[in-house]
Order: C-alpha cells, then sequence, then structure tokens
C-alpha cells in the first residue's frame, strides 16, 4: 500500500492499462457463473463481499482514513455502486461490445451533469462532443423496421444506466477530492455489496446452494474478488496520477481488449452501421473537454 502513496507515472499508466484490461475480460467469467446458476446479482455479492474482506486485511490500522467523510461517501458508493453492478448485469446478457459501447456514452452524460452539479458551462466543443454522441448513438441503435433508435432490450437499458452511473461518479469524485485512496475504493466495494443485496430477493434465479457448488465455482468467486481489489486501486491511483485526458483514451483500451474476447469467447461481431457509430462515441471520448467548454 505505501507504494500507492507516492506519484509513479508508469505505474499510473500500468494502473489504468490494467483495470481497462480487467474490465475488457471479466464479462466472461461473470457469464460462467451465471450459467453455473449463480445470477449476476449473487455473483456480484459474493465477490464485492470476498473483495470487502481483502480489503479488510489490506487496510488493517487504517480505518481511520476510510471513514473520513460518510456524507460524500455515501452517494459516492450508490452511483459507483450501481455503475460496475449494471456493468455485470447487462455483460451477462447483452452483446458485449454494445453493451460496451452504449457505456462510452458517458461522456455526455459527463458533460450534462457537470453543467447541473459543478455549474460548468458547455462551450462549442462540449457541443460538439453531445452532438457527436448522440450522432453515434443513433447510427448504431437505428433499425429501419423499428422505429425510434433505442436500445433494442433491457440489458441495453441497463448498459445505458451504468454509462450514465459512470459519469455520475466521476462528477461526485471531483466534487470528492478530500476522499483518500482508501476511502473511495472502500465506497465503490460497499456499493456494489449494499445494492446488489437490496436487489437479491428480486433475483429471478434461485440462490445457490453453498455445498452444492463446485471447487471451480469457488475459486472463480475469489480470483474475481482479487481482480477487482486489485483493479479499483489500480485505477484509484491512475486517475489521481494522470491528466485526466489521457486517462479517458486509456481507458478506451477496454473497448479492444472486449472486441478480441467477446469474438474469441463468444463469437459476437458487431455490423459495419454499429462499427461506425461505435467510432463516434469513442471519437466524442477523445475529443470531450477536460477543462471546462
Amino acid at each position: 500500500m505505501k507504494l500507492l502513496t507516492t506519484k509513479h507515472p508508469a505505474l499510473a499508466t500500468f494502473g489504468l492499462l490494467f483495470g481497462a484490461t480487467a474490465w475488457g475480460i471479466i464479462w466472461y467469467p461473470y457469464r460462467l457463473l451465471d450459467e453455473a446458476g449463480i445470477s449476476g446479482i449473487a455473483a456480484s455479492v459474493a465477490t464485492y463481499v470476498m473483495a470487502l474482506l481483502l480489503a479488510a486485511w489490506l487496510f488493517r490500522g487504517r480505518w481511520d482514513k476510510v471513514f473520513v467523510s460518510p456524507a460524500t461517501m455515501l452517494p459516492l458508493a450508490m452511483a459507483a455502486g450501481w455503475t460496475n453492478l449494471s456493468y455485470v448485469l447487462a455483460v451477462i446478457g447483452g452483446e458485449v461490445m454494445r453493451v460496451l459501447l452504449l457505456f462510452y456514452l458517458s461522456p455526455l452524460w459527463t458533460l450534462l451533469l457537470a453543467r447541473l452539479l459543478l455549474d460548468e458551462p458547455a462551450g462549442r466543443r462540449s457541443l460538439f462532443v453531445i452532438a457527436l454522441s448522440l450522432t453515434g448513438a443513433f447510427v448504431m441503435l437505428w433499425q429501419p423496421s423499428e422505429g425510434l433508435p433505442l436500445p433494442r432490450n433491457g440489458y441495453e437499458w441497463i448498459a445505458l444506466s451504468s454509462g450514465f452511473c459512470f459519469a455520475l461518479t466521476n462528477v461526485l469524485t471531483r466534487r470528492a477530492a478530500h476522499l483518500t485512496l482508501e476511502a473511495k475504493s472502500f465506497a465503490v466495494w460497499s456499493g456494489v455489496g449494499v445494492l446488489a443485496l437490496i436487489l437479491l430477493p428480486f433475483s429471478p434465479t434461485p440462490l445457490p446452494q453453498l455445498g452444492q457448488m463446485t471447487s471451480t465455482e469457488w475459486w472463480l468467486i475469489v480470483l474475481l474478488g482479487t481482480v477487482l481489489v486489485m483493479t479499483t486501486l489500480l485505477v484509484q491511483y491512475g486517475i489521481t496520477h494522470t491528466p485526466v485526458a489521457r486517462a479517458s483514451v486509456i481507458f478506451l483500451f477496454e473497448l479492444v481488449v472486449a472486441a478480441i474476447s467477446s469474438y474469441l469467447l463468444a463469437g459476437e461481431e458487431l455490423t459495419a452501421r454499429e462499427w461506425v457509430g461505435g467510432a463516434m462515441i469513442v471519437a466524442a471520448t477523445i475529443f470531450a473537454p477536460k477543462d471546462g467548454g
């Protein structure tokens, strides 16, 4: 943990790349658990409880740095919690690349939320990004026979909400610069765990019997919990020590990893129209202004 308290540019870049890689492929073990009868909600409870247990060991003797501002951490935990939980639910049931491209409409939501919550004016570049994001979504989602270009199923609506909450998380993080790395990471893990527990009774899939779970399923949960802890800490460190514009471009590596993994592991392919619309959304992410309009 001491390594994460000082600035190391190479480690910051590695942290962001590690996070992009992890989230570009993490859909697959969650799908394996879902196919084994452990729903996305139940798997999220299990993996984030595992993450919290690991955090209890990592943060031993440092809990004074975790609960530094409960009033600030609560909304951050809820926004980050739904971002991660809804992402898992969307990639389990939806097409991975369409889910991710809808998620990456987040620059649009970031600009709107920054105007509402941070009172940052939207300049011409901001308006261009909004137009580009919406055009990309229109191109990707439009089906002549289905009318309005809207997400075509529940999983894609969940992906859209995940991107919105990701933007909200970023804005709330900017308002909570006083929070420590430990506090921000704990907010993410606890937020997902609490929301998943709340939704667990409404899951259509019955809870698995612990005694009937295989060793492979247990090891997947342990592995995911460990990866989630490493990813959260490294990404939070990377964001803290990397210019926002550079971090946002690095995060797009997730799309590359997801495209390769979804093709190799699930046989998913995008149409030419979806590639064009997705490219517009990616361009909006790259051109989004980070320090005003």
